[in-house]
């Protein structure tokens, strides 16, 4: 049976983003990248919601790896090398390859998914991953905490009880990473 796993890089105070929706002060260094690259390895599908899947798919453009680390490269690799599925009611086609769409997210399905696959997903999108909070799905959270305080935004949790158990800390750089397993 596969695991859902949840992973984000927050600030100190919580959020991905924030009040204007920027997320400058994230922005990974390449140990931070290549720890996001280790966790993402064996995932074999990326459950994004909409917004999210907009901003990743610029990783399906070769282009984008000019001038790159090897790190970054590697992230691009992994991102096309991976099955996505974008949950949208408003977006009409996906434009990414190994992209398929679902209209709305039904709990039972991914549930059904998780116990069909042995590959690990992954998912993305605030509100995305509050609704697989919410129903029991998300087995692991992986947040890596940047040196930040933005003061509002973007919640990185849902605004749900969470009963976390804490399973590995460690600092990358200038960032903390904090794993947790979801009970």
């Amino acid at each position: 049976m596969a695991r859902l796993l949840y992973m984000n890089i927050m600030s100190v105070d919580g959020y991905i983003a924030d009040r204007s929706g920027s997320f400058s002060w994230a922005a990974p260094d390449d140990d931070v990248h290549a720890a996001v690259n280790d966790l993402l390895r064996p995932v074999g599908t990326y459950l994004y919601g909409r917004r999210l899947y907009e901003v990743m798919r610029a990783w399906e453009d070769p282009a984008i790896e000019a001038g790159r680390s090897a790190v970054v490269r590697d992230f691009a690799e992994i991102w096309r090398a991976t099955d996505k599925i974008v949950y949208s009611s408003t977006l009409p086609s996906v434009d990414t390859a190994r992209t398929g769409i679902a209209r709305s997210f039904e709990p039972d399905v991914v549930r059904d998914f998780k116990e069909r696959t042995t590959a690990d997903l992954a998912v993305g999108g605030p509100g995305l991953a509050a609704s697989a909070f919410r129903a029991g799905l998300v087995d692991e959270v992986t947040l890596f905490v940047a040196p930040a305080v933005v003061g509002g935004g973007t919640a990185a949790l849902p605004d749900a009880r969470l009963d976390l158990e804490l399973t590995g800390e460690e600092r990358i750089g200038r960032f903390v990473r904090l794993t947790y397993r979801v009970h």
